[in-house]
């Protein structure tokens, strides 16, 4: 019994951390609006089919380039297609692309960031003059590059993007893990006679999420921006996914009769970037050491 009450306010120790960040987060209005309207994008990308009015690609010709009214809040596109259902269903494909890149970005580059900052030496000259090759051309340049060399399809905007976003992750993760393994915790887990992987992933990885999990929230509004660019160009979505991107890429041939082609879906791309982003700088301020506990 001793024990188990010993135990007991341990395990609740990570559960307040969390409430505390959350409470600091939630105490900056702009953060607090932020998260409210993530929490609103997640919502529907996961309920889009059962929320959507209508099929999202169903092509409805007698009713093409209707202006918004009761029957379709956002009007219909150039093939009578319901704008407002495939504004939803792109609220889908826009998060989950997003998500994807920055997965696969962040993976690779925290893999490529620790073995340079942990072995040093020639591996580390190695990875980081690839790593500045990446840096040498624009993102966006390489990743349209990249995309054209594979076909132009959303999956291989999302390889593009992810190839070209990894060296600021290996970046981060090396200067973090060349700070860390110079620390006194980490010199007596060696001198301990822990092994190389022991002190890379529980002393150096754990110690190197808080940065990680910032970078992550502030990149996520710029790689839906990023694949709704590729889209527009014609390099990622195809018609007729009803993606954010590729229907602002329709939609420009009629925007000075058929407004709403663009403005709805240019509206989604605007309201969900700034979401990420205030809520990205929420999370940053709440991490950050200077915030009050």
């Amino acid at each position: 019994m001793a024990e188990n009450a010993a135990m007991q306010p341990r395990a609740t120790v990570p559960l307040r951390r969390q409430r505390n960040l959350l409470h600091r987060i939630l105490a900056n209005p702009l953060s607090a609006i932020g998260a409210a309207l993530v929490c609103l994008a997640i919502l529907v990308a996961l309920l889009a089919p059962r929320i959507a009015p209508l099929d999202p690609i169903a092509m409805d010709l007698p009713n093409r380039l209707m202006p918004p009214s009761t029957a379709h809040w956002f009007g219909t596109d150039d093939s009578g297609r319901d704008i407002l259902s495939r504004v939803i269903h792109g609220t889908r494909y826009s998060l989950i692309a997003a998500f994807g890149i920055l997965a696969l970005a962040s993976l690779a580059g925290t893999i490529i960031g620790l073995a340079a900052g942990l072995f040093g030496g020639w591996l580390d000259e190695l990875l980081m003059r690839v790593t500045d090759m990446f840096l040498a051309f624009p993102a966006l340049v390489l990743a349209m590059a990249l995309t054209a060399a594979l076909g132009p399809s959303l999956f291989n905007a999302v390889m593009a993007t992810a190839l070209v976003w990894w060296p600021w992750y290996a970046r981060l993760v090396r200067g973090q893990a060349l700070q860390l393994k110079n620390e006194a915790y980490v010199e007596a887990a060696v001198i301990a006679g822990a092994s190389r992987s022991r002190i890379a992933f529980h002393h150096i990885l754990r110690n190197c999420l808080t940065p990680l999990i910032v970078q992550i929230s502030l990149d996520m509004g710029y790689a839906i921006l990023t694949l709704a660019g590729l889209s527009f160009v014609g390099l990622g979505a195809q018609p007729p996914a009803p993606e954010w991107g590729s229907m602002v890429s329709v939609g420009r041939d009629y925007f000075l009769d058929n407004w709403w082609m663009v403005t709805f879906p240019g509206l989604a791309i605007f309201i969900t970037v700034m979401a990420f982003n205030l809520l990205g700088d929420g999370i940053q301020e709440a991490l950050s050491p200077r915030a009050p506990r």
